[in-house]
C-alpha cells in the first residue's frame, strides 16, 4: 500500500471522528471513548478493504460489516454518511425522535446495517450464522465482526468462538477493539480476562495482534486474514480509548459523556 493511500485513509478516519462529534453535538451523551479507538478500524474497512455498494446496500457479494459494540453506533453512521449511504445532514439528527439514526444500529431504518446489535455479545454468533449463509450459497464474501474487549466478558462470545473453529469458517473476521477500558474502568480491575491472545488460539483461530492505530498494520492484518483457510480469524487491535481527543484519551469517564460547548470546539481543532 503506497505512503500516499496511508495517508488518505489516515485522513479520513479523523474525517469519522469529526463526524462523530458532530452527531454528539454539545450537551448530549455519546460514546466518543469507543468510538474513537474504533475509527482506524472501521475507516480500513469501509475505505479500503470491504466490496459493498452505497448505492445497492443489498449487493449479495457485499462484505458484511456487525458493529457488535453496537452502542458506538455514532462511528459506524459516520462512516456509513461519509461513503454515500445517506446525506451526511442526517448525522445531525442522530438519536432524535424519527430520525433514522438511532442510539443502537437498527437494521430496518438506516441503509448499509447489517443487524441490529448493542446487546453486547451477540455479534458474533450474528456473523458467524451470515458467514455460514455464505458458504451454502457459494457466495465468496467475508463478515467482518467489530467487538469491543469488555464484551468478551460475556459468555455467547465463547460459543460463537467455538463453532466457528468447529465449523471452520474462514470467511468471518473477529475484530477486537481492545482498548482496556469499559464504563467502570480498567476492564483487568473488574472482568479480567487475562492472555486474549493465548484464549483465541487455545481455541483454534488464527489471531493476529496489532497496533489498531497504525493504518499500515491494520491493511496487512486485513490481507493476512485473507489468506487463511481452513479456520477463522481474529484481529486484536490494541487501542487507546478516545484516540485523537486528548482530554478522552484513557480516560473511561467519556465511555458515554456529553461534551461542554468548550470540548467541542477543543476536540474539533484538535482534528483539524
Amino acid at each position: 500500500m503506497s505512503k500516499e493511500i496511508i495517508q488518505e485513509l489516515e485522513s479520513k478516519a479523523k474525517t469519522l471522528r469529526k463526524n462523530v462529534v458532530v452527531s454528539m453535538d454539545v450537551g448530549n451523551a455519546g460514546h466518543l471513548g469507543g468510538a474513537f479507538s474504533s475509527a482506524d478500524i472501521v475507516t480500513a474497512l469501509y475505505f479500503s478493504k470491504m466490496k459493498h455498494d452505497p448505492k445497492n446496500p443489498k449487493m449479495t457479494t457485499r462484505d458484511r460489516f456487525l458493529l457488535s459494540k453496537g452502542h458506538v453506533a455514532i462511528l459506524q453512521y459516520s462512516a456509513l454518511a461519509e461513503a454515500g449511504y445517506f446525506p451526511k445532514d442526517e448525522l445531525a439528527n442522530t438519536k432524535a425522535i424519527g430520525s433514522i439514526l438511532q442510539g443502537h444500529p437498527d437494521v430496518i431504518r438506516t441503509p448499509g446495517i447489517e443487524a441490529g446489535t448493542g446487546s453486547l455479545g451477540q455479534g458474533l454468533s450474528i456473523g458467524l450464522g451470515m458467514a455460514l449463509g455464505l458458504r451454502l450459497d457459494k457466495i465468496d464474501s467475508t463478515v467482518y465482526v467489530l467487538c469491543g474487549d469488555g464484551e468478551l466478558a460475556e459468555g455467547q462470545n465463547w460459543e460463537a468462538i467455538m463453532a466457528a473453529m468447529a465449523f471452520k469458517v474462514d470467511n468471518l473476521v473477529a475484530i477486537v477493539d481492545r482498548n482496556r477500558l469499559q464504563a467502570q474502568g480498567k476492564i483487568e480491575e473488574r472482568f479480567n480476562m487475562g492472555d486474549l491472545k493465548s484464549k483465541w488460539l487455545a481455541f483454534g483461530w488464527e489471531v493476529i495482534e496489532i497496533d489498531g492505530h497504525n493504518m499500515e498494520e491494520i491493511l496487512k492484518a486485513l490481507d493476512h486474514a485473507d489468506s487463511i483457510k481452513g479456520k477463522p480469524t481474529v484481529i486484536i487491535a490494541n487501542t487507546i480509548k478516545g484516540k485523537g481527543a486528548s482530554f478522552a484519551e484513557d480516560n473511561p469517564a467519556f465511555h458515554n459523556a456529553p461534551l461542554t460547548e468548550e470540548l467541542y470546539h477543543q476536540v474539533l481543532a484538535e482534528l483539524a
